[in-house]
């Protein structure tokens, strides 16, 4: 008995080959029909007898593509029609346009051998590509995914590749941004005054890069600053550039056994390196490694990924196994992604340009994780990862939430699906602003989203508040950064009710108007109550506090000693930071530009300072990592600290923590072992101040968000310890801890808040 069958398919379905799929399982099952893109999906008409059809749909997730993600799969059986043959049509629009998109992928091990066969016609061709690999998120304008409206529509694909193109039994059978030397982009290596190198682009790009010089390489989401990562000359001189004083470069190394030469890499790490994300990946360095001190000074750490494009394999198939790869700008600006744009921004920075003429519609940089619990743990979601949804346990309104100011990324909701945008950067300066206000209107076209309120940070001088405020005829909610933190983790592990939120970070609006960032939140989805926090201090100099440590350490210390300070024998006093004290003191007295701050990122801050380790940094988070880099993992004793209850909430005292440390320092005790001593006793606080609320609010349940967990000792000591202690933990893996995931928190209450009330 012939059946016919309307099948329906949603997901990560267009750009990975799933037409072809569709096409060559079809006839190996007798199916006659036709399959095709649509703006929802995928749509299939199938007709055969009745056994044939049953095998096909069985089939259909079980042997689908690799890059495939299907998120519904609906069949509806009908009448046949007498279908003669099966074929793919061309795409359709519908009146219901919304469609997933699959990120960009690295290259597969079928293009990379052809890259590296000899007498095959794409040999060394640097943008071999297939269904299974390459550019896509970077280079689609509009859907449904074809090729002319990607930035490969200037491209006409010469008759061998429009013949793969049409040939169902091909892997570039519809893959849009198939091309070959005689058809397809093309590279152009340039001096920095415009001048083209004669020779092959890639030979002389390698033969420069062994000489010391910096090239700005032009990759899929924009452009890199590449150098010799063993030349501590070169990567010196793309430092003073660059404007980048301390904070590590991240490297390319050709392959997995060059990466082993540098960094331990445990099992996960290889899985994430070799991923098809292709993330930068934090590894462990080796103290042999031979890569320069100047790619990460005062680090034991190094951020390393492996090649995913194939001009990178060319690039790293010569004498350099490792490259410095960091992002093409000047430093806390966004990354350039235009090949005009980039001679005028980084002129200053490369001696030479490798150019390619495929335009790049969206930037993205290149994502960074760690692995924490044999998972990955993102700290930047971008490249790779975006724009693949967080998909939500209930679904949303179409919401729009705009993100924080630091590490800013925005969301915008549908349905069960929550769009986080790609690495936008700190929106300090009108590029970063250009950057956040066209990636939201591309979004919004790409997705079919029309937003219906918008959710913001409640700092009223962030530019994504003021943005958002700008936005007319919309309701508008301002959300807590804290509160947005905490659901943000939830949202991601699909848990509601009421939790534990654990939010320690740097700075965050809080609603008494002072900065929080040791914060203890009874938290749900839609509102919250601080239940604990860390005992408020000033912070004379307010954001000069941030990059300026040593004020901090004085605000601590005379809290703790008061005038006895100045009779300290410690490194901190010795060296003269007592002489400011009484500068500091008029400003806080005089309430001159002195916020009061609960901020935990500002004690680890002060810590850092008392150890001599940093009095002013430059960059975010310096001094915090480089007490951790330090710390005695071994060390199992606490400093002693007061938590008493206020009326409400309860208050952690850490004035003996600095009592503590003094006193070792005076007896002479490492800044290894005092580093670990006060981790393990943020630690200590985390589960004993939990505990207290567990017996007041009757809540079991622990929520670890915010900045300064990506202090990966603290963030596996705090942990383990709730667990001992019988609490149920949660922590992020899909989206960053630090504010790069908040605007999935304020788009979760903001939709909450407005249409759940």
């Amino acid at each position: 008995m012939t059946k016919r069958a309307v099948i329906g398919i949603t997901g990560i379905v267009q750009g990975i080959g799933f037409r072809p799929f569709i096409y060559n399982l079809a006839r190996s099952h007798s199916i006659r029909g036709w399959v095709l893109n649509n703006e929802k999906g995928v749509f299939i008409e199938a007709e055969s007898e009745g056994g044939n059809i049953d095998h096909f749909i069985q089939d259909i997730p079980r042997l689908a593509p690799p890059l495939a993600r299907i998120e519904t799969f609906d069949v509806r059986l009908t009448e046949p029609y007498g279908y003669t043959h099966f074929e793919i049509r061309k795409s359709e629009e519908t009146q219901e346009k919304f469609v997933l998109i699959s990120p960009d992928v690295a290259t597969c091990d079928q293009c990379l051998s052809e890259l590296f066969t000899p007498h095959n016609f794409r040999h060394r061709y640097p943008f071999i590509n297939c269904t299974l690999c390459g550019p896509r998120f970077t280079i689609i304008q509009a859907i449904p995914y074809d090729r002319h409206k990607t930035t490969m529509k200037p491209f006409k694909m010469c008759p061998v590749c429009q013949g793969e193109y049409e040939d169902p039994s091909n892997r570039r059978f519809h893959a849009q941004p198939n091309a070959c030397p005689s058809c397809g982009p093309s590279l152009e290596l340039k001096d920095s005054q415009g001048q083209e190198v004669p020779g092959n682009p890639v030979e002389k790009a390698l033969d420069l890069l062994g000489k010391g010089t910096i090239i700005a390489i032009k990759g899929i989401g924009g452009f890199h600053l590449a150098c010799d990562a063993k030349n501590d000359k070169a990567a010196s001189s793309l430092r003073s550039r660059k404007f980048r004083e301390d904070k590590p470069f991240a490297v390319m190394c050709r392959d997995m056994e060059e990466a082993r030469k540098h960094c331990e890499v445990n099992q996960e790490e290889e899985r994430l390196l070799l991923s098809v994300e292709r993330p930068i990946v934090i590894l462990r360095r080796k103290k042999d490694s031979a890569i320069a001190h100047a790619v990460a000074p005062y680090q034991d750490t190094l951020g390393v990924m492996l090649p995913y494009s194939p001009l990178h394999h060319l690039l790293l198939n010569g004498p350099l196994k490792t490259l410095v790869m960091t992002s093409g700008n000047i430093s806390d600006d966004p990354i350039a992604y235009k090949n005009d744009e980039a001679k005028s921004r980084l002129r200053a920075i490369a001696d030479y340009f490798l150019f390619h003429n495929r335009d790049i519609h969206m930037r993205s940089d290149d994502s960074v994780t760690r692995v924490f619990e044999e998972k990955p743990y993102i700290i930047r979601r971008s490249r790779g990862y975006v724009p693949f949804p967080v998909k939500l346990s209930s679904p949303l309104k179409m919401i729009l939430a705009t993100g924080g100011e630091l590490k800013n990324t925005f969301c915008l909701t549908r349905d069960q699906y929550a769009f986080l945008s790609h690495h936008i950067g700190d929106l300090e300066n009108l590029e970063t602003l250009t950057s956040f206000e066209e990636g939201i209107e591309h979004f919004k076209r790409l997705f079919y989203i029309e937003p219906e309120a918008v959710a913001y940070d409640l700092h009223p001088d962030y530019l994504s508040t003021k943005y958002a405020l700008s936005i007319p005829d919309l309701p508008k909610v301002g959300v807590q950064h804290h509160h947005a933190h905490i659901v943000s983790c939830m949202a991601e592990n699909g848990i509601e009710g009421d939790v534990i939120g654990v939010a320690l970070d740097g700075t965050g609006f809080g609603t008494d108007g002072t900065i929080w960032g040791g914060e203890f939140l009874k938290a749900n989805l839609m509102d919250f109550t601080r239940v604990a926090h860390l005992k408020k201090v000033p912070m004379p100099g307010s954001s000069k506090a941030i990059k300026e440590p040593w004020r901090m350490a004085l605000v601590y210390l005379s809290a703790a000693f008061g005038d006895e300070a100045q009779d300290l024998r410690i490194p901190f006093i010795e060296r003269g930071n007592l002489k400011k004290w009484d500068l500091l003191k008029r400003a806080i007295q005089g309430k001159i530009n002195t916020p009061w701050t609960s901020s935990m990122g500002r004690l680890f801050d002060a810590i850092s300072s008392l150890l001599s380790i940093r009095d002013e940094v430059n960059y975010e988070g310096q001094a915090a990592i480089e007490l951790e880099m330090i710390a005695d993992r071994e060390i199992k004793e606490t400093y002693p600290f007061y938590l008493f209850k206020g009326e409400p909430p309860f208050v952690i005292d850490p004035t003996e923590v600095i009592r503590g440390v003094v006193r070792n320092l005076t007896e002479g005790v490492s800044n290894s072992k005092i580093s670990g001593k006060f981790h393990r006793t943020i630690a200590r606080m985390i589960v004993e101040t939990c505990e207290a609320l567990r017996k007041e609010e009757e809540l079991n349940r622990v929520v670890l968000s915010g900045g300064v967990f990506q202090n990966i000792l603290l963030l596996f000591l705090a942990t383990r310890e709730l667990r001992e202690a019988g609490f149920e933990v949660f922590t992020h893996h899909l989206v960053p801890t630090n504010d790069g995931g908040i605007s999935l928190g304020q788009a979760v209450i903001g939709h909450m808040r407005l249409f759940q009330m």
